[in-house]
């Protein structure tokens, strides 16, 4: 997110700097063999999408000069303890060997320690959010970190369920993901304002632009070069997990090549991810994910039209964009 982020100097920045600050300073422990993955799994967090959301939206949706206050700092540094233990988690579930350009933990140690890890991350996440002075926002975390729990247990119990519709995926996506950016953008906006509509805007904004995300995730799975997204490719074929582009192909494609790319995602064959690649990049499956991604992003922008025309509200503009425009 660094040409976001570029824009976000005068914005957010100290801010930002005090989220690194406190997650480094919140997860170090007394035990080296701790301290070293926490240094290595904190090399994982680039784009830090969460932490602006929350910034972003309480500065869009403060009344006052400067509304930013340390409870947006620590709402901030919670959900991107929450959002690492997710991708622990996730590289776990997709036997994945690369992130960020580096080595998961689970490949440099094994699935029991990045488990370990990843309810490390939460548990810290939890102890730092009961130092809130709101209740509320401590409630709302909580039950946003069981809503993404479902969202990857209903994934996992869709694999290979050929006959997925999009409603379930929707539905998975935005549990897994979208909960999460929904509840940054809200919690943001509450620590600054007492206006539902500005709140509701800013929380359907974070919803829509999880949405996209994830999406756009889903493309990069299949289109992506792994060179360039920094992270292992090709693993929710590899797992059987149906995305938005397999669901439309599956839907449209003529009888001869829906049975070929069932046949490929059952199969064993070593070579199996590229042919399915080559198979649904050239259709219009991959068109129709990105018109899907896009639709969701100019709702999420949309959804802004309430707010006072800030920078802020013009910073979070320029992050919907960026969701679909990315390529890693």
């Amino acid at each position: 997110m660094a040409g976001v982020a570029t824009g976000l100097a005068n914005l957010i920045a100290p801010q930002l700097q005090a989220v690194d600050e406190l997650f480094a300073r919140e997860l170090v422990s007394d035990l080296p063999h701790v301290n070293q993955l926490v240094t290595h799994v904190a090399k994982f967090r680039g784009k830090m999408l969460r932490p602006m959301l929350v910034l972003l939206a309480g500065l869009a949706a403060g009344e006052e000069e400067n509304p930013l206050n340390h409870d947006h700092v620590t709402i901030a540094t919670v959900v991107e303890m929450v959002h690492m233990a997710t991708l622990v988690h996730d590289d776990i579930l997709d036997g994945a060997e690369i992130r960020r350009r580096g080595a998961t933990i689970n490949h440099l140690h094994g699935n029991e320690a990045a488990v370990l890890l990843g309810d490390y991350l939460i548990s810290h996440a939890y102890h730092l959010c009961s130092s809130l002075e709101s209740q509320a926002a401590s409630r709302m975390i909580a039950h946003t970190t069981n809503v993404v729990c479902e969202g990857e247990l209903t994934q996992n119990f869709n694999r290979r369920n050929w006959k997925l519709d999009e409603k379930t995926y929707y539905l998975i996506i935005y549990r897994k993901t979208a909960a999460l950016t929904e509840a940054c953008t809200r919690l943001g906006a509450m620590q600054s304002t007492e206006r539902q509509p500005w709140i509701d805007a800013l929380a359907l904004y974070g919803k829509q632009i999880g949405m996209a995300f994830q999406i756009q995730d889903d493309i990069l799975d299949i289109c992506g070069q792994q060179k360039t997204v920094g992270k292992s490719l090709g693993t929710d074929i590899e797992k059987g997990k149906l995305t938005l582009p397999m669901i439309h192909f599956l839907k449209h494609a003529a009888p001869q090549h829906r049975e070929l790319l069932i046949g490929l995602l059952e199969s064993d064959e070593h070579d199996r991810i590229e042919r399915v690649r080559q198979l649904i990049s050239p259709s219009d499956s991959i068109a129709y994910a990105r018109e899907t991604a896009q639709r969701l992003v100019n709702e999420a922008i949309h959804a802004l039209r309430i707010l006072p025309k800030t920078e802020a509200r013009e910073a979070l503009i320029e992050a919907a964009h960026y969701v679909t425009a990315r390529d890693k």
